[in-house]
């Protein structure tokens, strides 16, 4: 690797990406972090009671509380992410060749 971090310096390689670690948007950065994971496991959930609606594995009560609980969670995200000034598509990590952490749209 170069010593700008380039690779091997043949052309062959992109630009690395680097940790920056800066002690003014530390508190940012880690609930940028802390608020991903949450929302993937939001979406996940979401996901898994949308397909036990389908499936008729809930009574209605059942479907009501949980339809609160996420949209309460969701509202709660969005209060977050405020505080720490983030938008949503903040939250889409991108994982370079894997693609992003999140669907796209979301």
């Amino acid at each position: 690797m170069s010593a700008n971090g380039s690779g091997s310096g043949d052309g062959t390689e992109g630009p690395r990406r680097r940790v920056e670690l800066d002690p003014d948007t530390v508190e940012r950065d880690l609930a940028r972090l802390v608020l991903t994971v949450v929302e993937l496991l939001r979406q996940l959930m979401e996901r898994q009671a949308l397909r036990r609606v389908d499936t008729g594995e809930l009574t209605e009560d059942q479907e009501e509380r949980i339809g609160v609980t996420l949209m309460l969670l969701e509202d709660r995200m969005e209060v977050l992410r405020d505080k720490f000034g983030l938008e949503p598509g903040d939250l889409n990590i991108d994982l370079g060749p894997l693609g992003p952490l999140l669907p796209r749209g979301e």
